[in-house]
């Protein structure tokens, strides 16, 4: 019989009985990002690969891309009349003109200014709103739901892997590329409704209502479809079908995740909840078993200060989303930082030798670099790599290494000094575990750190999801080599 007095019951409690958070996930598995995503989406619906991550990849900018993202978000219904005030007081951005039918992104921080995660927020109803994303934020707003004086309900629709029922409140789809309006206006049968970004309206597909949001993965032409669970095979089949002659690809787990690396999001930050004390009561209310204390992480950034993988708004670019109109949940230390330099995000495009010397040395006898894994190369859920410039000096981390076929290139999203995010800059990335793989406790193969030169680049790096995220404008120019 197993003996339960023992075991930790809240985040808080385990974090008393273990010596240090960050040297504990180190050691959590799994390592391997292939791994990971692929155990997120069900092989029977979301295969990993439909034809080849490469021309899968290659779809979402030159044909269309369906993707399938009913599976691996948390979704979290908020009902009742003070649901708008519980989300306007957990996000730094305001929800001033935000009608029914339509999104938004809802960024949450710690009392201390650090973000704790972002989620969208659709408001379906008037007193109905549903919160997708990772459960970093939807436990965040749960337990707030549960602990303040809001009149609101929280209904939790679980991601499939924590989905006993194995049933979802709804589909949703990704329908992007140059050809994604032609497929939907045919399968509407006439033109769209004019949709607004961000905004929603209903069209038909094969005899179902399906509400449609302009907002995709990419940040290429096209729309997020969404509809009842018991409509989801009716839709896909009708998409796919009649995608065939436009070049319509289904993008496996492998490829999607691979999306945020063109579009520049920073989709899984290490969450900031383990150390300030004011969230105390979140730590007592979260089980154990939350996301918070199973993820892993990894990279080649290490300091035993947990508060060192802490991000800011700023740090991430969202600045212009941090807005001063109302209270929330860090307003004042972020207002307090407002004016202090601060990190940058940007794109860094891997120096192609050193990619290439990387791959090499995998057929020697000597040296023994950690692997590149294409088109995912990150060895843990969090992966963060340290980032110097020439001389050596840290300016700043890295996340998300992974392969484009669009643009070619091994490439990473960073956070660095603002002085040194200037496009062109030659900067370098550290590659592989400090310790050689040793904090990974056995989870990744032995190996040895070595410097893998870097350019800066614009990010989002897309031209297309430029149209829409920070550095609007900007034009990718010729990057050269290092």
């Amino acid at each position: 019989m197993v003996n339960n007095e023992n075991q930790p019951h809240s985040l808080s409690d385990l974090l008393a009985k273990i010596p240090n958070v960050v040297d504990h996930l180190f050691k959590n598995p799994p390592k391997n990002a292939l791994t990971i995503f692929t155990q997120m989406m069900p092989g029977e619906a979301v295969r990993p690969e439909f034809t080849t991550w490469r021309d899968e990849q290659w779809s979402w900018r030159n044909t269309i891309a369906l993707h399938d993202q009913s599976y691996h978000m948390q979704s979290l219904h908020l009902r009742g009349k003070g649901a708008l005030e519980l989300c306007q007081h957990l996000s730094v951005n305001t929800f001033k003109n935000f009608g029914v039918g339509a999104a938004k992104q809802l960024l949450a921080c710690s009392p201390d200014g650090y973000v704790i995660g972002d989620a969208i927020l659709y408001r379906l109803e008037e007193d109905h709103f549903i919160v997708v994303g990772n459960p970093s934020t939807t436990d965040w707003v749960e337990y707030n739901a549960q602990a303040l004086d809001y009149d609101v309900t929280a209904e939790l629709d679980p991601m499939w892997a924590l989905n006993k029922d194995k049933k979802r409140n709804f589909y949703r789809y990704q329908v992007e590329g140059p050809n994604a309006w032609k497929l939907l206006e045919e399968l509407h049968g006439g033109p769209l409704p004019e949709i607004k970004f961000f905004k929603s309206d209903t069209i038909t597909i094969a005899g179902c209502k399906v509400r449609g949001m302009r907002h995709t993965m990419g940040g290429v032409p096209g729309l997020e479809l969404s509809g009842p669970w018991d409509d989801r095979k009716t839709v896909k089949r009708a998409l796919v079908a009649a995608g065939k002659k436009y070049g319509l690809r289904q993008i496996g787990s492998i490829a999607y995740f691979t999306t945020v690396i063109e579009s520049g999001w920073w989709a899984v930050p290490v969450s900031a909840v383990y150390t300030s004390p004011a969230m105390e009561g979140y730590r007592n209310w979260l089980s154990a078993k939350n996301a918070a204390m199973r993820m892993s992480l990894g990279g080649s950034f290490y300091s035993p200060d947990i508060e060192d993988y802490y991000l800011t708004p700023y740090d991430l670019n969202y600045g212009h989303l941090v807005k001063f109109d109302h209270d929330y949940i860090g307003r004042e230390a972020l207002e307090k930082i407002k004016d202090e330099p601060h990190r940058k995000k940007v794109t860094l495009i891997w120096n192609a030798e050193d990619v290439m010397s990387v791959v090499q040395s995998q057929l020697e006898d000597d040296g023994r670099p950690l692997p590149i894994t294409m088109p995912l190369a990150a060895i843990a859920r969090m992966h963060y790599d340290k980032v110097t410039d020439k001389n050596g000096k840290m300016i700043g981390v890295a996340t998300y290494p992974g392969y484009s076929a669009n643009e070619r290139a091994m490439m990473s999203l960073a956070s660095i000094d603002e002085e040194l995010a200037e496009h062109g800059t030659e900067v370098v990335l550290i590659w592989g575990e400090d310790g050689g793989g040793e904090r990974s406790a056995g989870n990744i193969e032995p190996h040895e750190q070595v410097k893998i030169r870097a350019i800066v680049a614009p990010c989002p790096i897309s031209q297309a999801a430029q149209s829409y995220r920070s550095d609007i404008g900007v034009k990718r120019g010729s990057l050269g080599t290092a």
